[in-house]
């Protein structure tokens, strides 16, 4: 296989680490370990105390996936195989789900590997793009046109990276059930799944659509653990997870056993750990909507609905490449402009699931007041 440089992946590699204020980061402020172990059940704790570091059941350890499975209104647990993060699960269902002549859709601006991944394995991709101007929405009608007979996978990513939006619940039905009549799988990559600004706009799981559907889960978002690298693909698709297992065969064979049980422990106080996420989130939204009425001559955006990542837009007459190198170099402060997903508009994707956000965004406002007229 050979697969294009991940441009933003790369981009994060340069500078995620080196900079004084993330201010795209698309996860939420880790947990402590500490205050995650506090979260243990008797049972739980018995298991972190006995831990020894072998390896794991490869479709992962079957109290997790009891665990992972509750989260679905449709999945038992050996619906459920457990990956090292999302990335392993994207990149095991594209390979299986496709061969090369075959032909994938995917919604569009996206994190890079729903697409690319595609397109390294052989298939043709099209892209369905959102647009700001129609409040990065989905639609259907302009989807179905994109079906081909040899259409084999069709992706989606809701609550949706960069943009923060969410679809209808009749636009993602209407995509699910146009995935069922085209024979094709319907991947939703759900890594910030409730993190809805309001719980009643949560949509169904990609994998309780129908047997088509595919959920594709992670502990690093919404559940604020990227470190533990623990992801998941959940459906009712047997064929499909039968190929999935017999491919991570040769990429992981099998989880962390440390983060497995870590992992459990956080789903089984999810209310908890969900309301810490969206209590980061809330407060930094309200800080964010200030700055984009005071800033409303220089900078606008599609308010996201879910998620802790937006994907405004630099309305002043500089490049937003060249804006964001000039202000990491003035103020540390780091942005991720449009052209990492391949955009051509003047957006950027902006972070706020760290309680550090406060600072970074004084530093950009100090910027933008000095600089944009």
């Amino acid at each position: 296989m050979r697969i294009e440089d991940f441009e933003l992946e790369r981009f994060f590699a340069k500078y995620e680490f080196a900079v004084r204020h993330l201010l795209c980061a698309s996860d939420v402020e880790g947990w402590p370990m500490a205050d995650l172990l506090a979260l243990a059940d008797a049972e739980t704790r018995a298991l972190w105390d006995g831990l020894t570091l072998g390896y794991t059941e490869a479709p992962g350890h079957p109290l997790l996936r009891a665990e992972i499975a509750k989260l679905y209104s449709t999945i038992a647990p050996e619906q459920v195989v457990v990956f090292s993060g999302a990335e392993e699960a994207i990149f095991t269902v594209a390979n299986v789900a496709l061969e090369p002549g075959d032909h994938a859709i995917v919604v569009w601006p996206a994190y890079q590997s729903l697409h690319a991944v595609a397109r390294a394995a052989g298939a043709d991709v099209s892209l369905h793009e959102l647009h700001a101007s129609e409040g990065w929405a989905l639609d259907p009608d302009a989807l179905r046109r994109l079906v081909t007979p040899r259409t084999r996978l069709i992706v989606v990513n809701a609550p949706h990276n960069p943009t923060g939006s969410l679809p209808t619940a009749a636009a993602y039905r209407a995509v699910s059930d146009i995935a069922a009549e085209a024979g094709a799988t319907f991947m939703s990559d759900e890594v910030y799944r409730f993190l809805e600004s309001d719980p009643a706009i949560r949509l169904p799981a990609g994998a309780d659509t129908g047997v088509h559907g595919a959920s594709v889960g992670v502990m690093s978002k919404s559940f604020a653990m990227a470190g533990l690298r623990i992801g998941w693909l959940a459906t009712r698709d047997q064929a499909l997870l039968d190929k999935a297992m017999r491919f991570k065969d040769y990429t992981t064979i099998c989880a962390s056993a440390p983060a497995e049980i870590l992992s459990l422990i956080a789903l089984r106080s999810r209310d908890r750990v969900l309301a810490r996420s969206r209590a980061i989130v809330d407060a930094n939204m309200r800080l964010l909507d200030a700055f984009f009425e005071r800033q409303a001559g220089r900078f606008r955006w599609v308010r996201p609905v879910a998620g802790s990542i937006g994907f405004p837009e630099l309305t002043a007459d500089i490049p937003i490449d060249q804006f964001a190198q000039e202000l990491l170099a003035a103020e540390g402060v780091l942005l991720a402009p449009a052209s990492l997903f391949g955009h051509p508009g003047n957006h950027f994707r902006l972070g706020f699931g760290r309680p550090s956000l406060p600072a970074g965004l004084e530093r950009l406002e100090a910027y933008a007041d000095r600089t944009l007229r």
